[in-house]
């Protein structure tokens, strides 16, 4: 079974296609390169290529015979989406469109769909359930929760069936090296802090100390990547068994501060990460954690890596492979 994997050079989609390929399916990459590697297709045939263009999603659907998707291609930074919001609605919003349009005319009808916590906004609950309310406090929030909908009604009018799977913090790195995080710019706390202990970066700033937290420091959710992949494949599969249209949480349902993560990355370099605190964020709220028991449900899924050292060696083996290699 062929399945077209979008973004799948990304951090997500290639840890996925790997998980994909394990699973016996065959992962069908399409990525424009913008942010993603071409070394990170390693499981499956690749095309270079953009949601944008018209008669490329159509041709790929048909030539390779594909029979689901796996949607990650995305701009994914809040912090940017509040001051460039036009890019996240074209690139998220439009072209998602554009890609449901092409399933519906080609007659692909499954689609696991790369959502987010963001689409809840300031948490009036912590965890955070599915049922709980979307007001959304970024345009990138937006945009997934945009999406959502948009799935919703063309599986009323359309018969797509679809899961929608909102991330809390996917962290850490291939727990057999192959794969890892590496964005331009970095933005992610963990490959931040990693960095600075490494002296690739003077330091790693704390986006606000005066949170209602106990250290005053944001608290997510970090859940490994080698867990999400796992999730994907098996909400593919809930699919398949004919399973119910949904929207689940991914997360591990514990939370640690800004600060608790440098600190742990601190324990495996054996000395003081350097740190500096600076003012919040837009859109960053205090707390995140997700309530994962929906997920654990239906698709059979328990993360098998849920603590923080775990997440944090990971990822620090894989950069300091990397910082070796260079």
């Amino acid at each position: 079974m062929r399945v077209l994997v979008t973004g799948g050079a990304g951090y997500i989609g290639s840890q996925t296609a790997k998980a994909l390929a394990r699973a016996g399916y065959e992962p069908v990459v399409l990525d424009n390169l913008v942010s993603g590697h071409r070394w990170a297709v390693q499981w499956g045939p690749f095309v270079k290529g953009d949601l944008a263009d018209p008669g490329l999603l159509p041709k790929i659907l048909k030539e390779y015979h594909v029979e689901a998707v796996m949607h990650f291609a995305a701009s994914l930074y809040v912090g940017e989406s509040m001051t460039n919001p036009r890019k996240y609605f074209w690139n998220n919003v439009v072209n998602t469109l554009r890609l449901l349009d092409a399933m519906m005319d080609t007659g692909v009808k499954r689609l696991v769909f790369s959502s987010s916590a963001a689409t809840y906004g300031n948490p009036q609950t912590i965890p955070i359930p599915e049922e709980h309310p979307h007001v959304p406090v970024s345009p990138y929030g937006e945009t997934k929760l945009g999406m959502e909908r948009a799935m919703h009604w063309y599986g009323v009018a359309y018969g797509l069936r679809w899961v929608a799977l909102r991330y809390f913090n996917a962290s850490g790195a291939d727990l057999e090296g192959e794969l890892g995080e590496e964005h331009d710019p970095e933005t992610h706390l963990i490959p931040l802090v990693i960095q600075a202990a490494l002296g690739q970066r003077p330091c790693v700033e704390v986006y606000g100390t005066d949170y209602p937290t106990p250290d005053g420091t944001p608290i997510r959710d970090y859940i490994h990547i080698v867990d999400l992949a796992d999730a994907h494949v098996r909400a593919l599969r809930h699919l398949e068994a004919r399973g119910e249209s949904v929207a689940l949480n991914l997360g591990t349902g514990q939370g640690h501060s800004v600060r608790e993560v440098i600190q742990a990355v601190g324990r495996l370099c054996a000395g003081r990460v350097p740190a500096r605190d600076a003012p919040r964020r837009a859109g960053d709220p205090p707390v995140l954690i997700a309530d994962p028991s929906k997920a654990k449900k239906l698709l059979k899924w328990e993360p098998q890596h849920p603590d923080l050292d775990s997440v944090v060696q990971s990822a620090w083996d894989w950069h300091a492979s990397r910082a070796r290699a260079k």
